[in-house]
């Protein structure tokens, strides 16, 4: 297992670099959930960056109601619950993380006509860590 990270942004930083995606979960205008697996990058300062097709459900669901819910770490150890707020992004902010976010997926088509990038800002994440003894479930960070 890696050192614990000193503070609970490093930690939120280390996991989703680590696990590199996650289930992004938006609400569709008739109130309908929708999830869908994604690539996401982790910024220093706990923005999180995401890029779709600009046809993409998600996409049309965030334009509208821009809360999310994010499951990043599957497996059986750890995992994050993230709610948050995603901000479409467009002009100089789009090019400054979508080449963030090329910077640790390489290749990825961020800046490509028709993808959208996409910040989510983490409002409260759940850190459900299996590992420790005894068991933690706990808020790791929250700004409400």
């Amino acid at each position: 297992m890696d050192a614990a990270p000193r503070s609970p942004l490093a930690m939120l930083v280390t996991t989703v670099r680590r696990e590199k995606q996650g289930v992004l979960a938006t609400t569709a205008a008739d109130g309908a959930p929708e999830a869908a697996l994604v690539g996401i990058a982790a910024l220093d300062d706990g923005t999180l960056v995401v890029n779709a097709p600009a046809s993409a459900r998600k996409v049309a669901n965030l334009r509208d109601q821009p809360r999310v819910a994010l499951v990043v770490g599957t497996g059986a150890v750890r995992s994050l619950q993230i709610e948050g707020v995603a901000e479409v992004l467009d002009g100089d902010a789009r090019i400054r993380l979508a080449t963030a976010y090329d910077a640790q997926y390489p290749g990825s088509r961020s800046l490509a006509d028709g993808f959208i990038v996409i910040a989510i800002h983490p409002r409260w994440v759940r850190d459900y860590d299996v590992e420790r003894t005894p068991r933690a479930i706990e808020s790791i960070l929250s700004t409400d």
